[in-house]
């Protein structure tokens, strides 16, 4: 397990607003992630060609990818006290992406930003820093394994740049923060 990610950082986050992952689900966090970096949505066919933010709220693709976002961050969470099996989970989500969807990984985590910026913001009386600080290093986490998923498969190394291409995770995902801005050249090498 990643230095700094404990069992206490799992009641922290259990700590989150009881409806958050409802909220989530429908799909806020995955809408902004697409409208401010179009550029993901080249890995998906079905929805690639949506511009427009209501469009991307109604549509049912779009609708149960996030939920399997959302499940995928659950089964982490929920997990925590096994190292094996968050491992196991975040390889295989790694492996998939870079295997058979092709996604760079810097999508990971720059959608895991997005999702901690929009938690702060719709949940700010409820979400204390302790709490926004285990989500942040929980964040670290999943991008640590994700990345090692992809050298792992042998991600080619012209890509290998882009794992640390726009900086360590942030320390805190409080409003304000430049994740909802459009990449920049800094984004990528």
């Amino acid at each position: 397990m990643q230095p700094g990610v404990h069992m206490g950082h799992q009641e922290e986050m259990r700590q989150s607003p009881k409806d958050l992952g409802d909220f989530l689900s429908r799909r806020p966090a995955v809408c902004r992630f697409f409208v401010n970096f179009p550029s993901a949505k080249q890995y998906f066919s079905q929805f690639k060609h949506m511009e427009e933010p209501l469009e991307m709220e109604r549509s049912p693709q779009l609708r149960k990818h996030a939920c399997r976002v959302m499940g995928a961050l659950n089964t982490v969470v929920e997990n925590l006290h096994d190292p094996e099996k968050v491992s196991s989970v975040l390889a295989l989500v790694g492996k998939a992406h870079a295997l058979k969807h092709k996604v760079e990984p810097v999508y990971f985590k720059i959608l895991s930003g997005v999702i901690l910026e929009v938690i702060a913001e719709e949940f700010a009386n409820d979400f204390p820093p302790e709490t926004q600080r285990a989500w942040a290093k929980l964040r670290g986490l999943i991008y640590s394994h994700v990345t090692a998923a992809y050298k792992e498969v042998g991600w080619p190394a012209g890509h290998a740049a882009l794992f640390g291409a726009i900086g360590p995770p942030l320390s805190s995902p409080l409003p304000g923060s430049t994740l909802s801005r459009r990449p920049s050249s800094e984004d990528t090498p």
